[in-house]
């Protein structure tokens, strides 16, 4: 058994060592030759996928064409349709500041500190400055310019700002979760084609988990806790708990 075990042990460093080597400035056409043979084995099941699911292609298909139609034949709707596509690009541009800060790029890049940190602050300076946060707009969110109303002193309130910047802080905060959605699809998907990932430190996670239930320590125990809570909320409960801390 113990000759079996080693035997086992040294295979998978073999090929942990020979996954290793596959890569373009090493092997570029076998590194190519993978890459074309996965590219066509994911082709053939989104295909059979997309054909199961007909109907709901077809139903997609002829709701794009009829707010394809609606944005650019003229009439007095145009109005609506500039306005849902202003909105559209405001939070496509938030999401993805979102996903930049939870990517980082290799830099450490937060998008909080450098965009809607300072985009809530500016907000919140113009609020107490004009005692209002009904900005006209346009200019704003590119200007803040005080509205010609009259308020009474001391009408803004912490609750009115927070409403004021809602939608970008929501948006940022949903742009960062769908950025920790990749690990997540590479992990479900490592788990459930059988495959032991090279990763040391998620080794000893599984060893951890293995005899975490004889463990007294508190910090075996978190371990055991959070990942009871990951197997019990889902995909979902990760998304929402990942938002959320994201916009915090």
């Amino acid at each position: 058994s113990f000759a079996d075990s080693s035997l086992l042990s040294e295979r998978k460093r073999r090929d942990r060592e020979e996954r290793l080597n596959i890569v373009l400035w090493r092997q570029p056409l076998v590194t190519l030759q993978y890459f074309f043979l996965e590219t066509l084995i994911n082709l053939k099941e989104w295909t059979i996928k997309l054909w199961h699911r007909r109907s709901i292609l077809v139903s997609f298909l002829l709701t794009l064409a009829v707010l394809t139609a609606t944005y650019y034949i003229e009439g007095t709707h145009q109005q609506y349709v500039r306005y849902m596509e202003k909105k559209f690009f405001w939070c496509a541009y938030w999401v993805g500041l979102g996903i930049l800060s939870s990517v980082g790029l290799g830099t450490g890049l937060h998008t909080f500190l450098l965009y809607l940190g300072p985009h809530i602050a500016s907000v919140t300076l113009a609020a107490y400055e004009c005692n209002s946060v009904n900005f006209p707009e346009p200019p704003y969110p590119d200007q803040i310019i005080c509205p010609d109303e009259e308020t009474t002193e001391g009408s803004i309130s912490l609750w009115a700002i927070i409403s004021k910047v809602r939608l970008e802080a929501c948006m940022w905060g949903a742009g960062t979760a769908i950025g920790e959605l990749p690990p997540y699809f590479m992990a479900r998907a490592a788990r459930l084609s059988g495959a032991e990932p090279d990763d040391e430190e998620y080794q000893e996670f599984e060893e951890m988990l293995e005899h975490a239930e004889t463990a007294q320590d508190f910090a075996s125990r978190a371990k055991l806790a959070v990942q009871n809570l990951v197997q019990k909320v889902g995909f979902f409960g990760i998304l929402a708990c990942a938002s959320v801390s994201s916009s915090l």
